[in-house]
Formats: structure tokens, C-alpha cells, sequence
């Protein structure tokens, strides 16, 4: 055996940065558990605990529901697995032997059942724990010929208390067990949805209010009326005195003319003017903030640049549609940087209405819609032109009552005529302008209000597609435990092979699961931080030594590399430290005799992704539990202390046996 002072990297070269791509904490309330609840609920809810991977606890849910009066066989096995579970014989204290022991007492008085025969072949394999490997084969065929349900919950939660012969007898159907359920229910098409953030909800631009310009319009208004009213009527009144017939012919076909142009005016002037024109590549559009100004901004301009190059219509190359939509996706990004970001959001998190903006504007290119801002509003060419003839029908009535007004008149009746067809020309003008901008600005709002309504329930419909879809693929709790612990068996099978060893060889063995240098990392509620790429680190104790190995593995697909391997004395361990800064996380450091002090990163801060009703050093405990820290830092902190003594005070052959009560 060689020593070796080049023991494995940690998760990260120790001071430099780990890149955390992204962290999210979804809203489960499976571990909630009201303070009045019912000791039937903690019972439940405990064995969901030790079904994820979080068995302290689990033993804190099911020891207070048996204290408060509810427990039977199915309760006291549950109880059991989770005394036992992540840890080994040598973990439990004198109280919790003492404590198992006064269970063991307690089977016969259960109905007969099958949890009741579980029961009792947990404590007959504790009972059976450094006994020798031939004297174990009655205990294994009661186990093995309990029902699946309660079969594997055993060998799961004894992993680690199991060991010498009675592991070896086990091992090749734990195997067996992980290599059916690694890759079960879908692992690879389903992981990378339990690293997704959960989706912010769909939000859409708000029409503007009236502006003030319309207010004042709608004000003057008024004023202009009566003063085109007063004039034509004097206008009419003079053409009146010089020829009543001609002014009753002329009267009723300025009215006719001046109905039609109000009826298609209003059609045609009476809206926003923008409904008029189209816009395509290189037409002005509105601008929001720029890329530069801030990080949130610039990730959603980099997220509209990705899904327009990767949702393209046919026929055109990813480079030149994001030519040919630069103004669009410029407007689009702008607007939904507006939209967020004083939500102090991930990008990430609005990723979906990105992606689906981009598919839309795909869509609207090929229906030839993509540059039509208001195709609904554009003003028929028929309605322009029976407008322009009412109003040139208008202006010759108009002129031709003048002609009639002075006719044939004496002096100061042209002058009065004049002044009369001057003030209707100009208040009317003016009239028609402040009333087609009263009506433009009422258009503008009723359409935007219009657009809004429509293009937010697109959004919440697409919005909620999405978050289904999530919430269907996104695995359980329970399934990304499963497939970590398939992970963890592979893993050390691969160990124990390269070094040919058996269970019979190994004191004890412990395995730590840490974050790798760039990950994604997600949890739920009250439960522990789970990462896309994590590192596994095996030590694996021998009467020898230590062998320690190590491997990134990529969770979405079970791939490992970079396995690096170092073995050393246990008098070579001088001392192990753990750092906690809240900022930070958690290391451990490796002191060894003959090298340089060795941190490995455990865990990173969570205290900013904590929910309001979680306690930060709860999440951390439960963490660092479910990363195997607790128990590899006891052990190593044992060997740092006694050196080679450590081995003779666990020794499996020397074990003190488990008495089952009478």
C-alpha cells in the first residue's frame, strides 16, 4: 500500500469560485406539518422523510407520533429503519441501543402481520451483526421472503449498519436492485426538470391612461362647436334672405355631405394613427433599455438572441432571421425587461414567455403578419374615398351658399357673409380636429385595453402549458433519492472491484456527495439541496489504510469522470476541521502528516433561498445529513483521534451483539 499526499481535488479548487448556474426552491408543502396536527399526519408525513432520503428527521415526525399515542408494527418498523438509517452500528449512542432494545420487547404484543414479521427481522439482523457469515443464513431467508415492499426498505436503510459476511451475502441483489432502478421512470427525459425554476406568471404591456393633450381637446371642444354652429347658421340665415329655395337645396345637401364625412371621418381619422401603417425590417420601433444596462436586461436580450436562432421558419438560416426580426426582438426584450425586473427575478424564470414569444413570432411570420401591427384597424380604400368626397361635396356647398348670401345684396350683407363662411370654415376645422383627437385617444385606449386582455390570456395559457408540463415531469422527491442511492451502489461496486476487496475486507466504508465545481441546484421546501453535477467521494476503511476515490458524476444521466483515487495510513490523518461561514458553506478539512491540508467543499450557502417559515440551520443539518457528512466526519474525526486504536474499538468481528428483549 502507498501513501499518498495527492489525494483527490475537492468539489472546487478550495478558494476559488463555484459556479452556481442556477438555484431553485419549489413551493412542496409534502413536509409541512400544521402544529395541531394529528399524530396520524407526523406519522405520515415521517415516512415520507425517510422515503427522500431525510431520516433525522423522519425519526423526529414518527417519535413524537408514537409519543402521542399512535404506533402498531407498520409505525414501530418505520421508527426502526429510521434509528438505523445513514448510520452505522457504532453511531447509535448508549440510549438509542437501550431504546431499540426496549422496541424489541414490543413485537410480540403486534397483531400478526406483515410488518409485524418485518419488525422482527430487522432486530434478528441486528442481533446477527459480527456473527459469523454461516450462522446469518436463516436471518437472510426470512428477509428474503419478506414482501418487496418492506424487503427493500430494509436493505436501503441498513445499508450501512449491514456489514462483513452478512454484507457480502446481501450485495449481489442490492446490485441487482440499483442497476433495475437507476435509469427507472424515465431518469434522463425527466431530471432536468427538477433543476427548473419555477415559471413567474404571465404579465403583459398596460394600455396608458388618457393623456393630457386629450383632456384639453375634449375641454375646447365646446367652445369651437358654438362657434361653428353660430356661423353656419348665419351663413344660412343670409343665403336664407337672398334665395330660400336655393338655401333649402343647399342646406339639405350640406348635410347629407357633412353626415357622410363624419360617419366615414371618424372611420378613417377618428383612430389611433398608428393603426394605419405596417412596419417591417429597419422601421423605427420603440426602444426600452439597452443590453448595457444591466445584468437582468442583457440576459434577456442573450435569451431572445438564443430562442430566435433556434426557432426559425423554414427556409431561413438562424443568422439570417435574427437579421431579418432585429428591430422585433429588440422591442420584445425591451418589453419584458420592462415587464420584470422589478421583480429581482432570475432570467431563468421568465425563460418560458421568452421562448414562447419567440415560437409567436415564428407563427406570425408564416401566417404574413409578423410586421402588421393592427392588421384588424387598417382603413378600407372605399371609406377614404367616399370621405374625400363628402368633404370636397362640403366645401362647394359651402362656397355656393356664400355665392347665395351675396348675391344681389346690398353692401354690408358680403361682408357679413364673408366673415360668417370664414368663422365655419375655421371652427369647423378646428371643431373636427379636437373631436377626431377625443375619439382617436378613446380608439387608442379601447384598443390597447383590447390587446391587452387578448395578448395576457395567450400568455396565461401559455404560461400555464408550461408550468403543467413541469409539474408532470418534474421527479419526486422520492425518485431523485432512488437514483442517487443507484449512483452511490454502482459507485462503490466499481471501488471494491478495482480494488479487490469484499465486504469482508472493510472495517466500515462512508460516502460523500458534494456539489461539483458548476452545477444547478434545487429543492423543495423543508427538504435538502439536490445538484445537477455532484462529486462522490468513497473511503473505504480497511485494517490497512484508507482508500479514498472520487468521481464527478452528471446526475441527469448517471456519467461519471475525473475519478481520481489516494490511499493513506490511518496514522497519516492528523486531524480533521469543518469551516462554516455563512457566505460560504461548509468544508472539511484533511490534515495529513505528509502533505499540504486538504479542503473539501460539502455544502454552499442557502441562508438567501430560504423560505419565510424555514430556519437556516435546519435546512443546513438536513443537508449535510443527506450529503453523508455527519457520518463521514465522525468517522474520519475518530481515526484523526485514535490512529490505528480506532480499528480495534470497530473491528465488525468484535462487535458487541445486539440482544433482542425477551
Amino acid at each position: 500500500m502507498s501513501d499518498s499526499n495527492s489525494a483527490t481535488h475537492s468539489s472546487a479548487a478550495y478558494g476559488s469560485t463555484v459556479g452556481i448556474q442556477a438555484e431553485t426552491v419549489h413551493n412542496s408543502n409534502v413536509y409541512f406539518v400544521h402544529p395541531d396536527a394529528s399524530p396520524q399526519e407526523k406519522y405520515r408525513v415521517g415516512v415520507r422523510l425517510l422515503e427522500d432520503g431525510i431520516p433525522s428527521r423522519a425519526r423526529e415526525m414518527i417519535t413524537d407520533a408514537i409519543a402521542h399515542g399512535y404506533h402498531n408494527a407498520e409505525v414501530r418498523f418505520h421508527w426502526v429503519l429510521a434509528m438505523l438509517s445513514a448510520r452505522t452500528y457504532h453511531d447509535l449512542s448508549v440510549e438509542e441501543v437501550q431504546r431499540l432494545r426496549h422496541a424489541s420487547g414490543l413485537v410480540r404484543a403486534y397483531a400478526e402481520d406483515e410488518w409485524k414479521e418485518a419488525l422482527r427481522v430487522t432486530f434478528d439482523l441486528l442481533a446477527a451483526l459480527g456473527t459469523a457469515s454461516g450462522a446469518t443464513g436463516p436471518v437472510l431467508k426470512q428477509l428474503q421472503d419478506l414482501p418487496s415492499r418492506q424487503h427493500d426498505a430494509i436493505l436501503r436503510h441498513l445499508d450501512l449498519m449491514l456489514t462483513g459476511g452478512l454484507k457480502d451475502d446481501l450485495w449481489a441483489e442490492t446490485l441487482e436492485r440499483a442497476g433495475a432502478e437507476r435509469f427507472g421512470n424515465d431518469r434522463v427525459g425527466r431530471v432536468w426538470a427538477y433543476f427548473e425554476p419555477s415559471p413567474i406568471g404571465a404579465r403583459a404591456v398596460l394600455p396608458h391612461l388618457s393623456t393630457d393633450a386629450a383632456a384639453a381637446a375634449r375641454a375646447a371642444l365646446p367652445l369651437r362647436l358654438v362657434l361653428f354652429v353660430v356661423s353656419i347658421g348665419a351663413l344660412g340665415a343670409l343665403a336664407w334672405i337672398a334665395h330660400p329655395a336655393q338655401a333649402v337645396f343647399e342646406s339639405l345637401v350640406a348635410l347629407g355631405a357633412g353626415r357622410t364625412a363624419a360617419r366615414y371621418g371618424v372611420q378613417w381619422w377618428g383612430r389611433d394613427p398608428r393603426s394605419d401603417y405596417t412596419v417591417g425590417p429597419g422601421s423605427p420601433q420603440p426602444h426600452g433599455p439597452t443590453p448595457a444596462e444591466g445584468g437582468f436586461t442583457k440576459s434577456v436580450h442573450s435569451k431572445f438572441d438564443h430562442y430566435f436562432s433556434v426557432r426559425t421558419p423554414h427556409g431561413f438560416a438562424s443568422e439570417a432571421w435574427l437579421a431579418y426580426t432585429a428591430e422585433v426582438r429588440s422591442g420584445l426584450a425591451a418589453e419584458i425587461a420592462d415587464l420584470y425586473r422589478e421583480s429581482r427575478i432570475n432570467v431563468d424564470r421568465v425563460t418560458w414567455l421568452i421562448r414562447y414569444l419567440a415560437e409567436e413570432s415564428r407563427n406570425r411570420h408564416n401566417n404574413g403578419t409578423l410586421f402588421d401591427r393592427h392588421p384588424q384597424d387598417r382603413t378600407p380604400a372605399r371609406t377614404k374615398v367616399l370621405t374625400v368626397a363628402a368633404l370636397v361635396v362640403l366645401g362647394a356647398v359651402a362656397l355656393s351658399a356664400f355665392g347665395t348670401a351675396v348675391s344681389g345684396a346690398a353692401q354690408p350683407r358680403p361682408l357679413w357673409a364673408f366673415l360668417a363662411l370664414l368663422g365655419a370654415a375655421w371652427s369647423g376645422h378646428a371643431a373636427a380636429q379636437l373631436w377626431l383627437e377625443s375619439r382617436r385617444e378613446r380608439h387608442r385606449v379601447a384598443r390597447e385595453a383590447r390587446e391587452y386582455q387578448e395578448e395576457l390570456a395567450a400568455r396565461q395559457q401559455a404560461y400555464q402549458r408550461w408550468k403543467a408540463f413541469l409539474d408532470e415531469t418534474r421527479p419526486s422527491e422520492r425518485e431523485m433519492e432512488t437514483w442517487l442511492t443507484c449512483d452511490r451502489t454502482s459507485f462503490v461496486d466499481e471501488a471494491l472491484r478495482h480494488h479487490r476487496l469484499t465486504w469482508r475486507d472493510l472495517i466500515t466504508h462512508t460516502i460523500l456527495v458534494a456539489p461539483a465545481p458548476s452545477y444547478r441546484r434545487a429543492r423543495v421546501r423543508g427538504g435538502p439541496w439536490r445538484y445537477s453535477h455532484y462529486v462522490i467521494r468513497l473511503f473505504l476503511f480497511t485494517r490497512d489504510g484508507i482508500r479514498e476515490i472520487s468521481s464527478e458524476l452528471k446526475f441527469v444521466d448517471s456519467t461519471r469522470r475525473n475519478e481520481e483515487r489516494s490511499n493513506y495510513r490511518f496514522d497519516a490523518l492528523s486531524s480533521v476541521q469543518v469551516t462554516e461561514n455563512a457566505d460560504v458553506g461548509y468544508d472539511l478539512e484533511l490534515v495529513l502528516t505528509n502533505g499540504p491540508a486538504r479542503k473539501i467543499r460539502v455544502k454552499d450557502a442557502d441562508a438567501h433561498q430560504l423560505a419565510p417559515d424555514e430556519s437556516a440551520r435546519e435546512i443546513s443539518e438536513i443537508s449535510l445529513s443527506a450529503a453523508g457528512f455527519t457520518h463521514t466526519f465522525r468517522l474520519l474525526e475518530g481515526i484523526a483521534a485514535d490512529g490505528k486504536d480506532w480499528i480495534e474499538r470497530h473491528n465488525p468481528d468484535d462487535l458487541t451483539p445486539f440482544q433482542v428483549a425477551g
